[in-house]
């Protein structure tokens, strides 16, 4: 149910609008004036406000400036017999919702209230979604490795220095990136993302620097390049043991000289760019191959972090299953489940070959086939390897 605050002096307007909206289902909440309509609004949540213009000690104006800066997303319709143009149009721009003149014409109070409270839930859902998607997950574990990367993580994030992460895939280095921009003063800005194994050869130097229109057959617009994307913030040069010999090259003249050339111009860009890289390569091995450059490892790698496999801190498996199965069963929108000590131990010694990605897809499985607590039968059947 609704909850919608109505301020007024007169004292039948109030009542004749609590009446009517309390018939259409909605709880009401009144107020004879601004000031205690802001002393009510300050204490409880609305979920739409109907204010008058015109009142004593603080008018609908006033109001409507002090409940913004309490509570910007509460939506706010003024209501008033002294209506102009002038007025509605300053309504408006300090914020209010919308404008309805005296005496009004209840379907469009009513369609009015609807859309308002249609706003109210869409603006709350984003709210929701975008800290959903701007939370970074927390690094699960307490191994010495795990403590090792954290405590690397805080010396390194406040500064400008590269970083490249190594380890096996889905080991997490994607979320040490993000834990180093998250901790970095760069943190503000963008952190964009380049798989570089994904990306054919012929395109990657489009991807990375962008071109110009016509600058090759499918060039039909100009592009702007992952560099000039991640200006001012942190660009993630993931698998970048996968990436070909010319764009290393300018991959190479971008670190050295803060510069990059989109592909088909010849105009120099300034990026400010901190450059994260991570591979699940060996790059010096890949360096005796001829397949990847040594300036730009030793350009790259002023910091290494490796990231352990999950098979070399077994002691973090239970950890990460029990983090797995809240987060998991919350995004089920079901109770927690359990693991019993046999089955605990069978995940803990199990060969996790697709580490921390592969314990997610375990978990998952095992929520949905098993009952609340899962046993050593339910890993035996759903995760062991059957001979």
């Amino acid at each position: 149910m609704a909850n919608i605050l109505i301020i007024d002096d007169e004292k039948a307007i109030r009542k004749t609008l609590s009446e009517i909206l309390s018939y259409e289902g909605y709880k009401i909440d009144e107020a004879a004036d601004g000031e205690e309509g802001i002393k009510k609004f300050s204490s409880t949540t609305y979920d739409v406000v109907l204010c008058d213009i015109k009142m004593p000690r603080i008018d609908g104006l006033e109001f409507l400036e002090k409940a913004k800066e309490i509570n910007s997303d509460v939506p706010i319709i003024v209501i008033s017999g002294h209506g102009n143009i002038e007025t509605a149009v300053e309504a408006v721009k300090k914020g209010a919702f919308d404008y309805i003149s005296k005496p009004p014409d209840l379907n469009r109070l009513l369609i009015t209230l609807r859309n308002a409270m249609d706003k109210q839930t869409l603006v709350t859902e984003t709210k929701v979604l975008k800290r959903k998607v701007a939370r970074v997950q927390e690094m699960v574990g307490n191994s010495n490795g795990i403590k090792k990367i954290k405590d690397t993580i805080e010396k390194v994030a406040p500064t400008e220095a590269r970083v490249l992460i190594t380890g096996e895939n889905g080991v997490g280095k994607e979320l040490v990136a993000r834990w180093i921009h998250e901790k970095s003063n760069r943190n503000t800005g963008p952190m964009v993302e380049v798989n570089c194994a994904a990306i054919p050869g012929e395109l990657i130097e489009s991807e990375l620097f962008g071109h110009e229109k016509g600058s090759f057959t499918s060039a039909i617009k100009q592009r702007i390049g992952k560099f000039e994307q991640a200006n001012g913030g942190t660009l993630f040069l993931d698998e970048i043991g996968d990436m070909s010999l010319s764009a290393q090259a300018k991959v190479l003249r971008a670190l050295q000289e803060g510069k990059i050339t989109r592909v088909g111009a010849d105009k120099d860009i300034n990026v400010d760019v901190r450059v994260i890289a991570a591979t699940n390569k060996d790059l010096l091995k890949e360096v005796d191959d001829k397949s990847f450059r040594l300036d730009l490892y030793h350009r790259l790698g002023v910091i290494i972090v490796h990231v352990p496999s999950l098979n070399e801190r077994r002691e973090d498996v239970p950890f990460l299953v029990d983090f797995y199965l809240e987060k998991i069963a919350d995004e089920y929108g079901q109770p927690k489940k359990t693991v019993d000590k046999e089955a605990m131990e069978l995940l803990t010694n199990y060969n996790w070959t697709g580490n921390i990605r592969e314990l997610r897809n375990v978990v998952e499985r095992l929520i949905i086939l098993s009952g609340k607590n899962i046993t050593a039968d339910d890993v035996m059947s759903y995760v062991l390897p059957r001979k």
